[in-house]
């Protein structure tokens, strides 16, 4: 009999400039020396849109004024009991210029040039359907070392 896993919702805001993109290296913690974009837990009763916007600006130093919600992918490790549910929202309005902070540091990358070797290795797998304005739903299984084991991914709709 399996244990269910249990689920923590994030949030993950992309900023796209085109023809470029904005990634955060991460300093610390949780995929320390990734890029990725900026996001992550809810607070206790925090709308997705507010914990995304917080999350922006404690990373970024920027704070989003439109969001979309271009997909959902789950998260799950072989060996572990958790579950993370991540809200990807494309970010193409915000205030105020990125900046370093004590956990990411922003640069602009253009998106032919996206570094997935210094990603998470999911992201080869829904950025792109991401880049192209497609909406999405996926899940993957992470091994211990963070590589991908299985994934299944869903376009939700063409543009």
């Amino acid at each position: 009999m399996s244990v269910p896993l249990k689920k923590k919702v994030l949030t993950l805001c992309l900023l796209c400039r085109p023809p470029r993109i904005l990634l955060g290296m991460k300093k610390r913690g949780f995929g320390a020396g990734r890029w990725n974009g900026f996001g992550g837990k809810l607070l206790s009763n925090e709308s997705l849109k507010d914990g995304a916007r917080r999350e922006t600006m404690e990373e970024a130093g920027v704070e989003p004024r439109s969001f979309e919600e271009m997909g959902i992918l789950e998260f799950s490790w072989q060996g572990r009991g958790d579950l993370l549910e991540v809200h990807v929202f494309k970010v193409t309005d915000w205030e105020g210029v990125p900046a370093e902070t004590e956990e990411m540091r922003p640069e602009w990358f253009p998106m032919d040039q996206i570094p997935y070797e210094d990603m998470w290795s999911d992201d080869p797998y829904w950025l792109p359907l991401y880049l192209e304005g497609k909406k999405f739903r996926g899940s993957f299984q992470f091994d211990e070392n963070d590589q991908v084991l299985s994934h299944e991914i869903n376009i939700l709709d063409k543009k």
